[in-house]
């Protein structure tokens, strides 16, 4: 990673550690010196904003240190580093209970392929401005029909006949478009020698004639809305294709490994900040003679908590390292793995934290009631647990499919 993305500042810097992480699929990982005072910089960024804090400000102020774009290369004004940089970024936002989520969409899933599969001017339109988040993309894939069910899509693209593109469909649960440039759009063309549809890549502009957005209302209150898209007959240059037509599969899931990555980090960052309230309370509070966090009923599961979410990180790293490192079919598994691990164990932080606090745990003055609606996002988006365990059971271990 680029020393332009570490502006750590001598209060916040670290000893350089001279056992970097290693980059070996299945080895043992440790926190090189240049990560741990990236870790440090940020999580004091967080504690400056707080769990009130207002998006637009922290996402300005991250993008002017250099930490939206830690993942980008460093020609285009980014870091120079990997999604091992940008989950960190996300992880420790969020256990200062101040999570970016678009941080999972624009730098993690668009900017990672523009960045991988991108025209020159693709990449020199974009890239810039999602590294330093004076620009911003949100990803549009799922459908109302199509479910988890990729194969389903039915957004279409055909040609028109001048060079370039006329997209019609539906998208849902969108986020964030409301302050997205543009909105990466998966949708399907015709192979000219099958009939058979394949996947490709759009980027379509906010401002795209036919191109509308409906917000959905929501119970979950979040900084980023979600939103429902529908694009009729929207007309779009050859450009705004991303890559190669023939490699859509391929471009796809370049950008949903990270996406699970980062959601994993996401959850882990929220059940970090759920357990160190819970810990702090336990370890104050005081009702009878000790503090409650001197009875093993309180102190057990919190530990456990503790445990599940540290195992979760490591295959969140290990995801991390086999992605930067190139090998995606690894990658594959050990994201889905570490989005799994990660929900789960942010779920379970969460709801033993409330307990932990009791009535207090559902007062707004502490902070975690509305994390035990958040925390099962992660279990649900950007695939559901049951996916990634029929992912596991047929990818994995070779069992057959059930569909």
């Amino acid at each position: 990673m680029s020393r332009s993305a570490d502006r750590t500042g001598p209060e916040n810097a670290a000893p350089e550690n001279p056992i970097q992480e290693s980059a070996t699929p299945g080895s043992t990982f440790i926190e090189s010196g240049e990560h741990t005072a990236l870790r440090a910089a940020v999580s004091a960024l967080g504690r400056r904003h707080g769990r009130d804090f207002d998006r637009e400000t922290l996402w300005r102020e991250a993008g002017k240190l250099g930490y939206l774009g830690v993942n980008l290369p460093e020609e285009y004004g980014g870091g120079g580093g990997g999604v091992v940089e940008l989950s960190l970024v996300l992880e420790e936002l969020g256990a200062a209970g101040c999570p970016l989520l678009m941080l999972v969409v624009s730098p993690a899933i668009c900017g990672t392929v523009i960045a991988r599969f991108g025209t020159d001017a693709q990449k020199r339109q974009w890239l810039p401005g999602l590294a330093d988040g004076s620009l911003t993309m949100a990803f549009g894939i799922t459908e109302p029909d199509a479910g988890s069910n990729s194969h389903r899509i039915t957004t279409a693209a055909r040609k028109d006949g001048e060079g370039g593109w006329i997209l019609n469909g539906r998208k849902v649960f969108v986020s964030g478009v409301d302050i997205a440039d543009a909105t990466l759009v998966v949708s399907r063309t015709e192979d000219a020698r099958t009939g058979r549809l394949k996947p490709c890549l759009f980027i379509v502009p906010r401002d795209a004639d036919g191109f509308t957005r409906t917000p959905i209302d929501m119970e979950l209150h979040a900084a980023e809305k979600q939103f429902e898209l529908v694009l009729d007959d929207v007309r779009l240059p050859a450009d705004a294709l991303v890559g190669d037509e023939d490699a859509g599969l391929l471009q796809l899931f370049a950008g949903l490994n990270p996406e699970r990555v980062m959601t994993a980090a996401f959850a882990l960052g929220m059940g970090r900040y759920a357990l160190d309230r819970a810990v702090e309370y336990a370890r104050t509070r005081q009702v009878w003679k000790e503090p409650i966090g001197a009875h093993q009923a309180i102190a057990h599961p919190l530990a456990q908590a503790h445990i599940e979410l540290e195992l979760a990180r490591l295959m969140m790293r290990k995801a991390a390292h086999l992605y930067d490192s190139g090998d995606d079919a690894a990658a594959g598994e050990a994201a889905n793995m570490a989005k799994y691990a990660a929900a789960e164990a942010c779920v379970k932080a969460v709801d033993q934290a409330v307990h932990t606090l009791g009535g207090n745990g559902l007062t707004r003055e502490y902070g975690l009631a509305s994390l035990v609606t958040a925390a099962r996002v992660a279990r649900i988006a950007p695939v559901s647990r049951e996916m990634i365990l029929n992912y596991i059971s047929h990818q994995s271990l070779g069992l057959p499919k059930s569909y």
